[in-house]
């Protein structure tokens, strides 16, 4: 992986940001949106996906998105979030094994554990979801270059790399530009879904 945080330096180099929408009067689907977006910040693709809201199908909903893309330039995988959709546990060592990208997953409020919430919630499957929950690996913390603190997590990208990346990606706020413009769409897509 020593190759990466050259690579990602380049003005080219495409990141896919991904993140979701969702309330639970929409037929229990939560709405997807990936943005491909150059280190320059000019986006150059966009795809769309679904997922269950309160399943475990977050995986292989964004495998599908990337795949659908066809693309090789794609050198990052970033996540707003790794638990999106009520409790849908996103798989961040899976997703990097399958893509053979690194992947980060930033959030931006501390957080008190999450166990507690799957045990209440989902007492058939909770411990799948804890487990790959706890697999991701644990959080680390940033300030980012707006004086913000972010969390995220990375995987198969040294920390300190992905903590650039993250600031390279973000213009202002806490929210970098891929996952920002995604969340967008995202909520676009999901008001469309709700009138069809």
């Amino acid at each position: 992986m020593s190759d990466y945080p050259t690579a990602l330096q380049k003005k080219g180099v495409r990141v896919l940001g991904v993140a979701e929408s969702f309330r639970k009067d929409v037929g229990g689907k939560a709405a997807l949106a990936g943005v491909v977006m150059r280190g320059d910040l000019i986006i150059d693709g966009v795809v769309f996906g679904e997922c269950t809201v309160g399943g475990m199908d977050a995986t292989d909903s964004i495998l599908e998105m990337y795949r659908s893309l066809g693309r090789e330039d794609i050198m990052l995988l970033m996540l707003n979030g790794c638990i999106i959709s009520w409790f849908n546990v996103i798989d961040l060592q899976r997703l990097h094994e399958e893509t053979r990208l690194p992947v980060i997953s930033v959030t931006y409020n501390p957080s008190t554990g999450i166990r507690e919430y799957f045990l209440k919630y989902f007492p058939d499957d909770w411990g799948k979801r804890l487990e790959v929950y706890e697999r991701n690996g644990p959080r680390v913390e940033m300030t980012n270059r707006n004086g913000f603190k972010v969390y995220f997590r990375s995987v198969g990208l040294d920390p300190s790399d992905a903590a650039k990346i993250i600031d390279r990606y973000t213009i202002f706020g806490k929210v970098p530009e891929p996952l920002r413009v995604a969340r967008i769409l995202a909520h676009s897509l999901l008001e469309h879904m709700r009138k069809r």
